[in-house]
């Protein structure tokens, strides 16, 4: 599975099953969060989908994105994960970062399929 930050155009990967899917989930956004955090951008990209990797080429490209356009997600203070909805067989994670200057900012991530999971 891939996630797609809805609006924010960040994807991460996971593999779903019954309620460990909301560990699953917020395990990987985490690990992405993580390696933003120290500007491990080849990690993070691992983490998007095709379509993204496809529009940024590089993970220097997509690290670049990522600080300079989303810096509560580049360097959060707090990161907390909320609902996960599905709807229509699409799973949609609602996280809440508040960002260095304590700003909260709501973010959707919406996991997507693939065939490497």
């Amino acid at each position: 599975m891939r996630a797609i930050l809805i609006a924010f155009a960040f994807l991460t990967a996971v593999t779903f099953g019954a309620k460990a899917q909301d560990t699953d989930i917020q395990t990987v956004i985490g690990n992405q969060i993580e390696a933003f955090k120290v500007d491990d951008f080849d990690t993070a990209f691992t983490f998007a989908s095709p379509n993204i990797q496809g529009i940024f080429r590089t993970p220097e490209n997509f690290g670049r994105m990522v600080s300079q356009g989303y810096p509560m997600v580049w360097r959060p203070a707090a990161v907390e994960y909320l609902e996960l909805e599905e709807r229509g067989g699409q799973y949609f994670q609602r996280v809440m970062i508040t960002d260095q200057s304590g700003r909260v900012h709501l973010l959707g991530y919406a996991m997507l399929e693939t065939e490497n999971g």
